[in-house]
């Protein structure tokens, strides 16, 4: 049998307690993400960077669609026999200094998921998105849609 000694941690009234003058507390900032939707300042795409959040937010939305439409290969689309209305789903990020990260692509052919992965990365360089007056990382999901005519 094992025996298990337990002491007490409570101090006596005659014991002298230490004072404590100053803690020093030093904050830790997470790379915090905030979805585009919510987010108090948008990212900043080049060319975006007057009017109100929602003025901005569509700005950079149809920027970076019109960017999409004229780098986009669209040749290569008939190059692999597709056919009909096709949907490339890309999600990236863009992180606190403004740079493109982590692009990720979903499509019916690899060859697609690579050349979205490819314009996406083309994207220039932004003005971060700001949560409570700090840089944040920011979510951003972009659907491209094209019909493939024969």
């Amino acid at each position: 049998m094992e025996e298990t000694v337990i002491e007490s941690t409570e101090t006596d009234q005659d014991d002298e307690i230490a004072e404590v003058e100053e803690i020093e507390v030093e904050e830790v900032y997470e790379d915090v993400e905030v979805p585009f939707s919510v987010i108090e300042n948008v990212p900043e795409y080049p060319g975006c960077e007057k009017g109100s959040n929602a003025q901005k937010r569509k700005c950079m939305s149809d920027k970076i669609a019109k960017f999409v439409q004229k780098k986009f290969n669209t040749d290569l689309v008939g190059d692999l026999g597709l056919s009909g209305k096709q949907r490339i789903s890309v999600v990236f990020k863009i992180d606190k200094n403004g740079n493109v990260t982590g692009v990720c692509s979903r499509a019916p052919h690899p060859r697609l998921e690579k050349e979205a992965a490819r314009v996406i990365n083309l994207l220039p360089k932004m003005k971060p998105g700001r949560q409570r007056g700090r840089a944040v990382v920011v979510p951003y999901s972009l659907p491209i849609t094209f019909l493939v005519q024969e």
